[in-house]
């Protein structure tokens, strides 16, 4: 084999003819280049039922109690990894989009011992009663279902002594929309941020039309003489009635209520106080 010495840079090369290669005195024609091994994870039991003796929990299911103006509610699950070998969370799915879950980059490996956590916050805007929500967790040892539990209590509305309900009413026969002011808004406004159809109609109607002191000007919606429809409700929630105890819901004219939550209010209505039109019986 010929070969001949030449110079590159000042490097000393060896050229060997024939062969397409050439070796420089400082590196080896030999080299090999190590790769590393990409993780495939296994998926092949990640819908069966995970096995006790895999992860240890401090529960499966919690639950918690929020006052009615609360927002949100969150949990934390903490876990255990106790099997002999490694443990991979493939997947975590909350029931509904209103559960958000904190953890780290999927697929997240567990060696055996590790411990581990999720984080879940839930949105309770708009919701009422009992919430229940659950989490699937899928591993590639299989899956366990978490369980979320929130009690909203009701509103409670501020008490009120005779007097301070005598006022109130005075200053709703000169200005109509004074509930959406001052004081009265703790009552009349925010209790029905965010809130729609019979939740909404609890927190910003029942609270004159159902309230046990409901004064005698203002109409029991359950024993109502006339015809009815969602037009009729519509129009009377948005725009009220001057010269009664009656706002105007509709932000457009200083009330508290969106457009739609005004249609969310009529369609409860028309169907939960039925029309007592002769015609309609």
């Amino acid at each position: 084999m010929k070969q001949r010495r030449i110079l590159i840079c000042g490097i000393a090369v060896l050229v060997f003819a024939g062969t397409g290669l050439f070796a420089a005195d400082h590196t080896p024609t030999n080299a090999v280049t190590a790769t590393t091994a990409v993780y495939v994870p296994d998926t092949t039991h990640q819908n069966e039922p995970l096995p006790d003796g895999v992860l240890a929990w401090n529960s499966l299911t919690q639950e918690s109690t929020v006052a009615a103006d609360v927002g949100k509610a969150g949990f934390v699950f903490s876990f255990t990894n106790i099997s002999p070998g490694n443990v991979t969370i493939l997947d975590v799915h909350p029931s509904c989009g209103c559960t958000t879950a904190q953890l780290p980059p999927l697929p997240w490996v567990l060696s055996t011992g590790t411990n581990g956590q999720f984080g879940f916050t839930v949105n309770l805007a708009g919701r009422t009663g009992m919430q229940v929500k659950t989490v699937n967790v899928k591993t590639d040892k299989g899956t366990k279902l978490l369980t979320l539990k929130i009690n909203i209590l009701p509103p409670v509305a501020p008490s009120q002594s005779e007097a301070e309900r005598a006022h109130a009413l005075e200053m709703a026969k000169t200005d109509r929309q004074a509930v959406f002011h001052g004081d009265c808004a703790a009552c009349h406004v925010k209790p029905g941020d965010g809130k729609y159809g019979p939740p909404l109609y609890t927190a910003v109607c029942g609270i004159c039309h159902d309230s046990k002191t409901r004064a005698s000007m203002v109409p029991d919606l359950h024993n109502l003489k006339i015809p009815t429809n969602v037009d009729f409700w519509q129009t009377w929630i948005a725009h009220g009635k001057v010269g009664t105890l009656m706002p105007a819901f509709s932000s457009a004219e200083g009330g508290s209520l969106s457009e739609n939550q005004i249609a969310s209010l009529a369609y409860y209505l028309n169907a939960t106080f039925p029309s007592q039109s002769p015609a309609n019986k």
